[in-house]
């Protein structure tokens, strides 16, 4: 890490997590649930940023329903940088706040915008791959991703198409082969189009964790988003006042509802790789982003947490399996028994039960959906 840069890690926590229902909910969503391991994903997230900042420069982003929850799972974490959206907005006048706060605070400030509820087996080589593009933000008005390179034609990624090396002399940071130029950004794909992007071998999945400084950020989002922007600054400006709450819940709905990728990434990128500076660190760090129930049970088969020679997946207080395979069972202080079933997610709660496929597991976020517009706000 240079020694003269001030590096802010902003967690974005303010999700609901819905495809995790029935544990996630509105009050305990995702990033505070232990899907792996002791730790929960914001505990977890914030761990393994620590030894890059330190938890005094650390911020996060959240809503009202998250923000006692993270605060006593994050006592170190100063209090007044955990901060409340009075409505969600997206990912962009979310981060665009943090930036607009930190260059008032600190005008040499590098954020890094990492989601809360990731794993990453590799902590080390993140956090090498961290330094690097903490090295490049800071070094010009330049913008960082790291790209996962992908083990398969995902279809639930975006992707990242990247270009040539970075030569040296071409930039003013040390360039090398492990710095890649982003030619664009690219939608969730369908099945034909993942395989040829697979094919190319210059495609990255989007992990959504990305490092700027903070007045390459503000400058962006005045270019790309200049209303919104604006908005921003005022609520900035009230920031460590007794005001900021007042000013924040007046002018925050006003803002865009859009991500950082739509709104500042995309029409960046449509420059050129050289005009947009946009570098891409492929990345091996053992990356799952837990978008569901598949992706939790997919996961905890690689690791062999509490599987059988089945692929069966079950947190239970014991449990017996026949002529039964590939099945993910929760059901924490209960004897489970599988007989005859295959592929199945099975997730019981003290006030609900969820039984769907592996294959559908995706869906479940309509099961809240439908919920709230029955008003059943005890089961959300």
């Amino acid at each position: 890490m240079p020694k003269k840069t001030n590096f802010y890690p902003v967690i974005l926590a303010g999700g609901r997590g819905t495809r995790f229902w029935p544990m996630s909910r509105k009050k305990r969503a995702k990033q505070l649930l232990a899907l792996n391991g002791r730790q929960t994903m914001i505990q977890q997230t914030v761990a393994r940023l620590l030894p890059l900042s330190g938890a005094s420069k650390i911020w996060v982003i959240t809503n009202d329903d998250l923000r006692p929850g993270i605060r006593r799972q994050l006592p170190r974490v100063p209090a007044a940088q955990i901060i409340a959206e009075p409505l969600g907005r997206n990912t962009a006048p979310a981060i665009g706040l943090a930036a607009f706060i930190l260059q008032r605070l600190d005008p040499a400030a590098v954020l890094g915008l990492f989601p809360s509820d990731h794993v990453i087996a590799d902590q080390e080589q993140y956090r090498r791959l961290v330094r690097r593009a903490v090295e490049i933000a800071a070094s010009g008005p330049n913008i960082v991703t790291l790209g996962i390179s992908p083990s398969g034609p995902e279809t639930g990624y975006g992707y990242i198409e990247a270009g040539a090396a970075v030569e040296s002399g071409a930039s003013g940071f040390a360039a090398g082969s492990d710095v890649l130029r982003v030619c664009r950004f690219a939608e969730k794909p369908d099945r034909a189009r993942a395989e040829q992007f697979l094919k190319a071998g210059n495609y990255y999945w989007n992990s959504g964790m990305f490092v700027w400084s903070a007045a390459t950020l503000a400058q962006a989002m005045h270019e790309h988003l200049p209303a919104t922007a604006k908005l921003l600054e005022k609520i900035a400006a009230a920031y460590g006042t007794s005001a900021f709450r007042s000013t924040f819940a007046r002018l925050y709905p006003r803002c865009e509802n859009i991500s950082i990728d739509y709104a500042v990434l995309e029409p960046r990128s449509q420059k050129g790789a050289e005009a947009s500076a946009i570098f891409c660190l492929p990345s091996e760090i053992g990356w799952n982003d837990l978008g569901s129930w598949t992706a939790l049970y997919e996961h905890r088969l690689a690791e062999g947490a509490g599987t059988d020679d089945a692929a069966n997946v079950i947190d239970g207080q014991q449990s017996f399996a026949l002529n039964a395979s590939g099945n993910y069972v929760y059901s924490p202080t209960k004897f489970v028994a599988v007989v005859g079933i295959k592929d199945l997610v099975v997730v019981e709660t003290p006030d609900a039960l969820l039984i769907t496929t592996r294959e559908h597991a995706q869906d479940v976020g309509k099961v809240v959906k439908y919920l709230d517009e029955k008003k059943l706000l005890k089961l959300v």
